[in-house]
Parts: structure tokens; sequence; C-alpha cells
């Protein structure tokens, strides 16, 4: 009942004030109303001062419109009084008398005070600061939501804190528009008080002589006084609504109500008190000062001095006392240790002068990073953990950082202001040699004015965002196996699950625990073998896990199933060119091969190896001289071990077994042979 009673005040009051435009009220309503008027004023003046932001006073410009529509209403009714019965109530009466102390001059000139405080000073000042802190909060908006985005995107808030920061930031821009407009019901509310001023007084006057037979004298009087009365019972009220407009637009940055922020501020420097307390009292025995009224404020503003040095010595020794505390206890709780102990999956580390990377533009490398994210659960099927990005105060100028699980997994450079420019012709640029860090390729730091000179010598330009970004793609590619956490497995299981729960439900836990079916994820991504096709994965470690529960079968079982698309990623112009290995050496590598713990081994003597070793080399360098891009091929049996052999000294060469290459209709060429140079034993 007392909702509704709320919700429904406001709206039938409105409609009450439109009334109160068309219809005569009595003088002792009139009285009841202007009362209502002033303290209504006086609590939002009041209530401005006690909030600490503006927007916990939101409604204010809604409440002003309100408060000014019932002035005017106020003012309607009042004129219809004073121009129809010569008398409007006792407020209008008492106040006119007070002010006109029976010279009418004296209340005339302090009316026009008044009205040009409020026109001239209080209004005119508010109107500016709401249109100055409209035009720059809309200006800053975007900024402060690209700053929202990049908090987000670099896992410094969650998605709930970014959604309530957004619509703060909304919330303060319509609340400083609707100011900016509000202020003009101030200022339009000040004309319309002296307009109707002079048509009370005009107006009664020409009344009180041609209607109801006053002299002159008598008129002036009466009207005069009415008119003065009523002049002050809504100027008043207007005043204290414009001081309340000034007051909310002004308050920025504040954390604390306004009596509290200003002793706070008014009194944090003791010498310009006593400084102050002594012009005071010096000013007091200037000859024919009053020394009294000089002398009391002087001693008052000492006073007030003293006490701040006293309340200074007493902060400071109980700040002493709680840095003493803190050196004696440690006052961080187990939730800021655990907070501090963290290790984050992904962060990139930056030189202090590489903070502009992370500037907030929609083209940054948080902005990239968010993309890269996307693109790498395209492509791998994983999703990356956020990144988190800070600077550094140890790294070189120019260097940048990237940590997986806290363990420094590559560097680079990106020094400001240039471009990376790669190519052949680059010793006519000014600028530092460098290496790229992902492919190795040599390349020039330019300065970013003369990219278009460096694009004319051929060369490929790169910018230090995208340089970061490419090497930063490539590690996660590369650590793809450490950054696959039991928790994402359990997450891509429930997907999984709601599209074929069959393939879940038969798999885990019934024949692999989640552990199980996490290390094998492992060991696929661990060959940049892409898991998306998750269905097809669990169907075969399905049928795999009823036979054996060993992982590397497992991981070969799944690798099988998505033959197809192992093939596929290797092939130029539907041909898959193929590095052979010797019968014979197979067949020795068959005959050596031993289990361990890390899997199956062949155990070569390190003679044989490095020649098995050399002749892979002399093959892969062949193909590579023809522009080819080649995969070792062996016999299923043997692919796991081989890929341990070759994966060391090899580049990450692709490994793939006879039945994962036939698996595909494709052509399939033979570039190279790795043979032994010395006969294989018997």
């Amino acid at each position: 009942m007392r909702k509704t009673l709320t919700a429904i005040g406001i709206p039938v009051g409105v409609v009450a004030i439109i009334m109160l435009l068309v219809v005569p009220v009595p003088a002792w309503v009139l009285d009841l109303l202007i009362t209502v008027n002033i303290l209504f004023a006086l609590v939002i003046l009041l209530t401005t001062m006690f909030v600490k932001k503006p927007l916990d006073f939101s409604i204010f410009p809604s409440l002003l419109l309100v408060a000014t529509l019932f002035r005017l209403g106020i003012n309607v009714a009042s004129t219809r009084l004073v121009l129809g019965e010569a008398h409007a109530g006792q407020v209008i009466q008492a106040f006119g008398q007070v002010a006109v102390g029976g010279n009418l001059i004296i209340g005339a000139v302090v009316f026009l005070i008044l009205v040009v405080i409020q026109f001239v000073v209080v209004t005119k000042g508010a109107e500016r600061v709401a249109e100055v802190g409209a035009r720059f909060t809309l200006d800053a908006m975007p900024g402060k939501q690209m700053a929202i985005d990049a908090d987000l995107n670099s896992g410094l808030i969650t998605e709930q804190d970014a959604r309530r920061r957004r619509s703060e930031v909304s919330a303060e821009a319509d609340f400083y528009g609707a100011m900016d407009g509000a202020s003009k019901f101030v200022k339009g509310d000040a004309i319309a008080g002296i307009i109707i001023i002079i048509v009370n007084l005009v107006g009664g006057i020409g009344i009180g002589m041609l209607q109801k037979g006053m002299s002159i004298e008598d008129a002036v009087s009466t009207y005069s006084l009415l008119t003065i009365g009523d002049g002050l019972v809504t100027q008043i009220p207007a005043l204290l609504m414009a001081v309340s407009t000034g007051m909310i637009v002004t308050r920025s940055g504040a954390e604390s109500e306004m009596g509290s922020a200003a002793s706070e501020q008014l009194a944090q420097s003791r010498m310009a008190l006593m400084i102050a307390g002594g012009a005071s009292i010096a000013m007091g025995f200037i000859p024919g000062m009053p020394i009294v009224p000089f002398l009391l404020v002087g001693i008052v503003l000492l006073v007030i001095a003293q006490r701040v040095k006293t309340t200074a010595k007493a902060k400071e020794a109980a700040e002493a006392a709680a840095i003493e505390a803190e050196r004696g206890a440690p006052s961080e709780t187990t939730e800021d240790l655990v907070e501090q102990m963290r290790v984050h999956a992904l962060e990139i580390q930056l030189a202090a002068d590489l903070v502009d990377l992370v500037s907030g533009v929609s083209d940054d490398l948080l902005a990239r990073v968010k993309s890269l994210r996307r693109r790498i659960a395209m492509e791998l099927g994983i999703v990356v953990p956020p990144v988190r990005t800070r600077d550094s105060i140890e790294l070189p100028p120019s260097t940048y950082v990237i940590r997986v699980a806290g363990v420094e997994v590559g560097r680079g450079e990106a020094p400001v202001g240039r471009v990376l420019a790669l190519g052949d012709a680059l010793d006519s640029l000014p600028g530092t040699p460098t290496v790229e860090p992902v492919f190795g390729l040599a390349g020039k730091w330019v300065p970013a004015e003369m990219r278009h000179s460096a694009e004319l010598t051929g060369a490929t330009v790169i910018d230090r965002g995208s340089v970061v970004i490419t090497h930063l793609s490539a590690l996660i590619s590369a650590n793809a196996a450490r950054l696959l956490s039991r928790e994402d497995v359990r997450v891509l299981t429930e997907g999984v699950k709601q599209i074929s729960p069959a393939a879940v439900d038969e798999l885990i836990p019934n024949l692999l625990t989640l552990a199980e079916v996490h290390r094998v994820l492992q060991g696929l991504l661990a060959e940049k073998v892409p898991i998306n096709d998750l269905s097809r994965i669990y169907e075969a470690l399905t049928l795999r896990a009823r036979v054996s529960t060993d992982p590397e079968g497992l991981v070969e079982a799944a690798r099988f199933a998505l033959g197809p698309a192992l093939v596929a990623s290797h092939l130029d112009e539907r041909t898959l060119r193929v590095i052979m290995i010797d019968p014979p050496l197979e067949q020795a590598m068959l005959e050596s091969l031993r289990p361990s713990e890390a899997g199956t081994q062949i155990l070569f003597d390190a003679t044989r190896l490095e020649t098995v070793m050399g002749s892979l080399r002399a093959a892969v360098q062949g193909a590579e001289g023809r522009g080819w891009s080649p995969v070792l091929v062996c016999a299923p049996a043997l692919r796991p071990a081989v890929r341990r052999m070759v994966a060391p000294q090899s580049g990450g060469l692709p490994v793939l077994s006879y039945q994962e290459v036939t698996t595909s209709d494709v052509a399939i060429e033979t570039v190279g042979v790795v043979r032994a140079l010395d006969p294989i034993p018997a």
C-alpha cells in the first residue's frame, strides 16, 4: 500500500499543480502552498549538500522541473488573489511588511538585489557549469567505455563489473545532459518572476484606482506591499533551487558529503589559518577599524590552527603505530596472499615505454588479443584464458615478455615510433636491424614515417601491435597443451554433451576419467592437432578404451579418427608430399622399440641416431628448397616414438602414420627417403 502511494504521489501532485493554474484557491490554501514551496526548496538544497556524488541525486533534474512548475502555479494563484481581492493571505502580507519595513523604496531595492543575485550570479553560473559539464562528460564517454573494455579483456574485471561500470558511465552522461537542460528552467523561472512582479504592481495599481476607487497613494501602498511580499515568497524558494542547481553541478570528484569535505580541506593547511588569524588581529589595530570583530575572528582562526596541529600530530602518531603494527604482524588476509600467489595462465609484460600499446583505442593490443582468442578457439578448439597485461619497470626499454603459467616463453622488442620492415633490400633504410621472433626472418625497425619508403623497396611492413600479437599467437599454439586446464575440459565436455550426449555418457566416467581425457587432449594439442571435433574424438576414445587405457594408444586412436582433417592441413593443391623411411631402417626401428613411462622409445646408439637425423635433415632441406612443406610418414606402431625422436631436431616436422594418410583420397608424392648410411645389422 505504501509503495503504491509513493508511486502515485508525484503524478497526483503534478496534476494538482496544473489545476492550480486554472482553479482559484482561498487565501489559507495559498498560505499552506507557499509554506510547502519554501520548505521543499530547503530540503532539496540540504540534500544536495549531503549527497556524496551527483548521481546519488539523479532525480534532481526532474524535481527541478516540478518545483519550477509548482512556483509558477503559486504565482498565478497569488496574482489572482492580489488583483482580485487586494489580499493574498498572511504569508505574503508578513513578507511584504518585513521587507518594506515602512519604506517602499527599501523593499523594492531588497527585492531587486535578490533578483540580481539569483539571475545574474547563481543562475548564470550554474547554467554555464552544467553546459560545460555535459559537454566534457559526453566527450569523455567513448574513452571511458574503451577503458572498461580494456579492463575486461585483460581480465582485471568481470563481465558483471563491466556491465555495472558501463551503466554508471551512461547514467552520468544522461544526468549531466539533463542538468544542462534543467538549468534553463531556473533561468526561465527568474525571468518569469520579474515579469509577474511588474504585472502585479502595474495591474494592481490600475485595478485599485479604476475599479476599487482608491487614491493613488493607497493603491501604491497596498499593491506594492502585496507585490513585494508575493515576489519574496517566490524568489526565496527560486533562489534556493538555483543554489541547489549550482551545488549539484559543481560537485566533482567528491567522496563524502559537502560539510565533511569542506571542513577537511579548509583545515588542511595550518599555516594558512595562522596567517589569516594574524592578519585579522593586525587589521583590528588599524586606526578607525573596530578592534572587537577583527580580534574575535583572529583568535578563532588561531585556535582552529592549533587544533589542526594537534590533530595532525595525533594522525601522524596513529599512522606510525599502524606502520609498526604492520611490520610486526602482516596484515594480509589469506585471500590477499592467495591472490598474490596466483599464477596467471597467460601474461604480457610491457616495458614502461610500451604502455601506449594498450591505449584503449579500437585497434590497440587488448582489442587484438580479444580477436586472437576468438580465432584460436575456432582453429584449435580451445578457449584461451584471459591475457593479463601489465607494465614492468624491470624490463629494458622497448621490450615485452610473454609468460605462460608464470614462466617466460618469449621475449621481443617493439620500439616506440617504429615499424618492422621484412625484406632483402633494407640496407638503404635507416633503423635498427633485428630478427623477427616467430619465423626468424631478418628485418629492421625503421621510423614510422619511413613506412612508405620501406614498402617501395618491396619490404613487408608490420606495425608494433601486429608483431606482438603474431608472437603471442605462435606461443599460444606451441603451448596449447599447457594452457588447456582440467576445468576447460569439463566445460568443453558439457558443451559436447548438449549436442551428443551418448558420446559423453558412454565414455565419462564409465571408461575414462576426466583426467585421462584431459591427458589425451593435451597429447593432441602438443602435436598441434585441433580438438574442435570433440564428438568424433570421444567416439574413438570409447572404442579404444574398451581394449586399453594406455595414453599413447588413446592419442593414436583419436588421431586416426581425425585422419582426413590431419592430412588436409598439409595438402598442397590436393597433393601430400611425404618423406618415407627406408624399409630396412624402419624394421630396425621396430626391433629397437621399447616401452617407457613417457611412451615408446627407439633405442639407437648416438652414432646411428645422428646418421638417421642427418639423412632426415637433408631430405627436409631438399623438399623445402623446392618450395614444398613435407611430412614424415611411418608405420602406426612407430609414429609416437619417431615423433619423439625427430621433434627436438626437425623444427616441428609433422609425423603421420600410414593409416592416417590412407584415410583421405589424395595424391601422395614421395619427395625424400630417410636412410641409414651404414648397413643395418641382421
